[in-house]
């Protein structure tokens, strides 16, 4: 055992203590992963057994929403990095500064989805609809219950500022933007 050994509690977190915020975070966002790989893989899987009904699907969607949709949550994405490099300055006020601009975008992203359902539902388009509608409001509302967890998340870790706060609330945050990077193509763009 050496000195360093000594020095250094063991926590039991192993490879997660040496990424950034709370290492349950890690937890959470490796387990929304996989989920999220789910979703996504069955919704491949549908368009593959049904691409007359996704194509038809699809082409109903408002892809500009959803291009602004994905601007909106990148920039809050480098919102929250700001915040997080302020609050690894020690400068708390600019953190929470960012962060409620992380948050603020976040907020538009909902409200620009959900006047993207209102359209979709006034077509006639629900749930029920088809096996493209099913997922899509399936896995796009999963995703929009991830924005406000994270608008939630950023919000409580904004009070403090602290720096692991910060990050373990950006982490969340950045996944949430990598999810939607992901899904905006497979969902609007990609055509079978």
């Amino acid at each position: 055992m050496s000195a360093t050994d000594c020095e250094q509690p063991e926590t039991g977190w192993g490879i997660l203590e040496d990424l950034p915020g709370h290492p349950m975070i890690w937890v959470l966002i490796f387990s929304e992963l996989v989920a999220f790989g789910l979703f996504l893989g069955a919704f491949m899987v549908a368009r593959a057994i049904h691409p007359a009904v996704f194509a038809a699907g699809q082409a109903t969607l408002d892809s500009h929403l959803a291009g602004l949709n994905t601007l909106v949550l990148v920039t809050s994405g480098w919102a929250a990095a700001r915040g997080t490099a302020a609050a690894r300055g020690s400068h708390r006020w600019t953190a929470r500064g960012w962060l409620f601009g992380a948050m603020a975008l976040g907020s538009l992203f909902i409200g620009i989805k959900l006047f993207e359902y209102a359209g979709e539902i006034a077509l006639g388009n629900g749930l029920e609809t088809s096996p493209f509608f099913t997922l899509y409001f399936l896995l796009t509302g999963f995703h929009l219950l991830h924005v406000g967890l994270g608008i939630v998340i950023l919000a409580v870790v904004s009070r403090s500022a602290s720096l692991t706060g910060v990050e373990t609330g950006a982490a969340l945050w950045h996944m949430v933007d990598l999810l939607w990077i992901v899904m905006f193509p497979i969902i609007y763009l990609v055509q079978q």
